[in-house]
């Protein structure tokens, strides 16, 4: 008795494409034919696709599958090689769950980088992507203290709806706004000033990426209005310095 293709992936939990996907790989061959042109599986046929689908069960890549075929008794290395991988794709799985916890929780995008899911809804589409940017640039030291600076940030629905041909008096009002607090973080995280230390991908490529992506991201008033408050607050740390210097 011979079996059609379709007999013989249903016989063996599968389908008419994984045993045709077999036989494009090599690792099932090629059955006799009918005249018409039918396929016709035996046994062994059934066996073969049988010890595949266990090998795929197991988690062994379809490249290694022919190898371990022909082995006739227990190959302790190659299944010890296999357990190490799947460790690492648990371990994989493990993290990917924990993440989708923390998005669900924060009911956030599931884009959002790793730490940033409780205020995800307190910043911008350009300040998401932007951070997006910062950690492939910065380090996890660096990204732990962004966070916290959003977390303690003020409201910048004003500077996030700012419209590029705003008016010079809105923008210095802006300005002088954040100032304040971007004073107060370059105080509380001082790399803000130096970020050598923080950057593992040299200095050069961070800065050219991360004006790139400010061009891109922010126009030409809100770019105006940070420059401004940054100019303020290194200012007014410098007077507070030289207060402090002469009391």
């Amino acid at each position: 008795m011979a079996w059609s293709t379709k007999q013989l992936a249903d016989l063996a939990g599968t389908t008419v494409n994984t045993v045709r996907h077999y036989h494009r790989l090599g690792l099932l061959a090629e059955p006799d034919r009918l005249g018409n042109g039918y396929k016709q599986y035996n046994v062994h046929h059934l066996v073969r696709l049988l010890r595949i689908r266990r090998l795929a069960d197991l988690g062994v890549p379809l490249g290694d599958a022919a190898e371990l075929l022909e082995q006739d008794e227990a190959s302790p290395e190659a299944l010890e090689a296999l357990d190490r991988e799947l460790a690492k794709q648990i371990e994989q799985l493990q993290r990917a769950r924990s993440a989708i916890s923390a998005l669900r929780a924060g009911n956030a995008p599931a884009h959002i980088p790793e730490g940033f899911e409780s205020v995800a809804s307190r910043l911008s589409e350009a300040d998401r992507s932007i951070i997006q940017i910062s950690a492939q640039l910065y380090d996890a030291e660096a990204m732990r203290d962004l966070r916290e600076m959003v977390e303690a940030g003020r409201d910048n629905a004003e500077y996030d709806g700012l419209a590029e041909d705003a008016d010079e008096a809105t923008r210095q009002r802006l300005a002088e706004e954040l100032a304040p607090e971007m004073a107060a973080q370059f105080t509380d995280y001082p790399w803000l000033i130096d970020q050598a230390a923080h950057r593992p991908r040299g200095e050069r490529l961070t800065q050219e990426t991360f004006i790139r992506a400010a061009l891109a991201l922010y126009n030409d008033a809100q770019r105006d209005v940070i420059g401004r408050a940054a100019v303020i607050a290194v200012e007014q740390l410098a007077r507070e310095k030289a207060e402090r210097d002469g009391a």
